[in-house]
Order: C-alpha cells, then sequence, then structure tokens
C-alpha cells in the first residue's frame, strides 16, 4: 500500500467481531487475567489497544517496525533522550522549539551536556562534530545527535543524511524533531537518522483537540527502552486522545496539500509588501538549500516566519482569520510572535543571535480559502502602513 492508502487503513481495520468500520475506543485501566492465559493486556500504563493501532498506522507511513506514542511530545523526547547516560554529550542544531530548549536545560541536571550549535551550515556542523567528541569526557562521547528541520521559528533546513553520516561514524543516535515536516513531507529514517520525533498535537492530529507525541524507530532495541521508559515513567496518552489523533491522521496528506498551497499563496503576497522585511520559507525559489530541500522533502510545509517592520502586536490583533495561538499544523491558520509566546523562555542573548526579534512573526497557513488569508494578512500588515 501507498502512503495515502495506509494512512486511512493501517490500525484501522474493521473491528473483529462486530465488522464496526470505526474500531472501537479502549479506555479500560486494567484487564481481567487468568493466570494460565499469556500476559497480553495487563494494565494501561503499559499495554492499551487504541494506542496500539495509532503506533502501527505511525510505523507504517516510515515504512518501519515500530512506534510509540506519549502524553505530549515534550514527554516523547523527554523519552528519547532517557537512553543517554550521565557523561554523555548531545549536539543539537540551534534553532529549536522553546520547550525543546527548556527540555535542553533539565539534562544538566542528569549529568548530560548539550551543544548546541547551526547544524545546518555545513562549516558550522562539521566544527561542531569535531569540538564536540574533542571535549566529550574520557569513557563517555557523543551520545545523541538532535536536529530540528525544518526549525521553530527560523526554518533552517539541515542535511539529515550529512548529520547521520557523522554521528553514526561518533557512535550516537540520530533523532529528527519531524514536527514542522510530518512524515507527509519528510520521512528521516529513509535519510538515515534513528528516530523521527513528533508532536502528533501538530500536523498529525491537525483539529487543535488532542496533545501527543511519537517516537518512530526501526531500532528495536532504541524501541523497547523507549517502552519500557514509558512504562515506568507513566507519559502515556489515554485512549480517546489516541483515537482522536488517529481520526485526524487519516486526512493528513489531503490537509498538507493544501496547507503548502495556502503557504505558497501567502509567501508570495508576503514578498512584495514594504512593511515586510526578512522572510523564512524553504519553497522560496531563491532559497540557498533549494536543492537539499528537493532531494529530503517532497514540499516546503506550511510554516511561515517573517520580520514584521511594525508593532507585531498590533499586527495580530487587526488579523481576523488567522487566531492569534501557539501551536501549529492545524486546520485553522494561527499566528504567533515566538519572542513573546513560544520562546519567551529562551534567554534574550541567545534570541537574538538565532535572529528570533520582538518583530518576528510566525505563521502556520490553515486550510482555509487562500484568498482570505491573503486578504486577511495584507489588511492587517498595510493597516499600520498607512497609518504612518
Amino acid at each position: 500500500m501507498r502512503f495515502d492508502t495506509r494512512v486511512v487503513h493501517i490500525g484501522q481495520e474493521p473491528a473483529a467481531g462486530t465488522g464496526a468500520v470505526v474500531p472501537p475506543i479502549h479506555v479500560a485501566a486494567t484487564y481481567e487475567r487468568r493466570v494460565q492465559d499469556p500476559l497480553r493486556y495487563f494494565y494501561a500504563r503499559g499495554e492499551q489497544p487504541t494506542r496500539e493501532d495509532l503506533e502501527r498506522c505511525l510505523a507504517s507511513l516510515e515504512g518501519v517496525r515500530y512506534a510509540s506514542v506519549y502524553a505530549s511530545g515534550q514527554a516523547a523526547g523527554m523519552t528519547a533522550l532517557s537512553v543517554l547516560a550521565p557523561g554523555q554529550t548531545v549536539l543539537a542544531s540551534d534553532d529549536v522549539y522553546g520547550g525543546t530548549h527548556a527540555l535542553f536545560s533539565l539534562l544538566s541536571g542528569y549529568g548530560i551536556r548539550v551543544r548546541q550549535a547551526d547544524l545546518a551550515d555545513p562549516a558550522v556542523r562539521d566544527a561542531a562534530f569535531a569540538e564536540a567528541l574533542a571535549d566529550a569526557p574520557v569513557g563517555s562521547g557523543l551520545g545523541a545527535v538532535w536536529v530540528e528541520t525544518p526549525s521553530n521559528p527560523m526554518l533552517k533546513v539541515t542535511d539529515i543524511a550529512a548529520v547521520s553520516r557523522l554521528a553514526h561514524a561518533a557512535g550516537a543516535v540520530v533523532i529528527v524533531d519531524n514536527t514542522f515536516a510530518s512524515p507527509a513531507l519528510q520521512q528521516p529514517l529513509a535519510h538515515g537518522a534513528d528516530v523521527s520525533l513528533y508532536s502528533t498535537t501538530k500536523f498529525i492530529a491537525g483539529h487543535l483537540d488532542a496533545v501527543g507525541g511519537a517516537l518512530v524507530t526501526d531500532d528495536e532495541r532504541l524501541h523497547r527502552r523507549y517502552l519500557g521508559y514509558r512504562t515506568i515513567a507513566g507519559n502515556v496518552p489515554g485512549g480517546f486522545d489516541c483515537f482522536l489523533v488517529h481520526r485526524g491522521l487519516k486526512t493528513l496528506s489531503l490537509r498538507t496539500r493544501r496547507q503548502v498551497d495556502n503557504a505558497r499563496a501567502i509567501v508570495a503576497a508576503l514578498r512584495e509588501e514594504p512593511m515586510v522585511g526578512a522572510l523564512y520559507y524553504p519553497g522560496l525559489p531563491d532559497h540557498p538549500q533549494r536543492d537539499l530541500i528537493g532531494r529530503q522533502m517532497s514540499g516546503p510545509g506550511s510554516m511561515i516566519s517573517f520580520e514584521y517592520l511594525g508593532d507585531p502586536r498590533k499586527l495580530m490583533e487587526r488579523l481576523q482569520i488567522f487566531t492569534c495561538a501557539v501551536s501549529l499544523g492545524a486546520v485553522q491558520s494561527l499566528v504567533e510572535c515566538p519572542a513573546t509566546m513560544t520562546h519567551w523562555s529562551v534567554p534574550e542573548d541567545e534570541r537574538l543571535r538565532l535572529g528570533i526579534t520582538d518583530n518576528l512573526i510566525r505563521l502556520s497557513a490553515g486550510i482555509e480559502d487562500p484568498a482570505d488569508l491573503v486578504a486577511d494578512l495584507l489588511a492587517a500588515v498595510r493597516a499600520e502602513d498607512g497609518a504612518r
């Protein structure tokens, strides 16, 4: 089966016994078990049928054997890093989600060091690997490489295959946060990564009504360690959340195509506006990484960032269709100011170094009519220019 067929059918087979074409939502916390029975379902913190249906589908979308889902993207991230040992180093993209930055700050309490660098720049990337290996304590070394591509919010694109070669030569696990692209546009495991990480809250669920996370891998050892950590830590999603994520997942391809088309229309309009400064979007025709994006992604995505040369608060207040809110990847179009919203916890000097100024705006294109989105955005952008 091809991607668009798997996304509808895997893990959604008609229910045994009734033939119901929508499998039942399992909400039981515990399961009856006779002593002589083989251990299959025991307690929902460990095993859960609705959760497993979603996991089978997510694994199939990247053509691998394993996926595990979690109560949030943050929980998935913490689980991905749980396999590291004190003394090891994580080399990570410098431009990452604010919550990921906060997650990294916790690792020092476990004796794990995090080094961040612009892994999207080949020269910086190669130097960062050399420095991380040189500085690693004797007997420890590089434990993991964390790549976010496209990155949040500057939309940097990192060469997954090149990073994976360097990381594997050093014995490190490669974790790619693929939230911004989703498996519909990018499949990191096909480019050499060991783990694809998702906040399923975003494009995968797509409707802003369920919170979740996922780790997808073909490495049985890693998968078993993740399941063990999840069971002990208890960071599991309930059956109803898994049902909502899986229901949204069925339309991932359809939503993605419309969102990409809408993003292209928005970018074309913004490029002509004098109140718009720097514009960040992987689909720009003059993007310096155009060849890499074409090899690695099947589309440029629907996330856009740009510098607004007016007051960002007034801009967001004027918008009627775009909703000012954190999150992304939904059927609704969203707008936010990273410096004061998703990335507020990142130290100011670090934000400014990355280009996350107080005037940076991040858009998530939804599935509305593109003419309405463009009109709404341009009216808001031009209002302040006309008031000058």
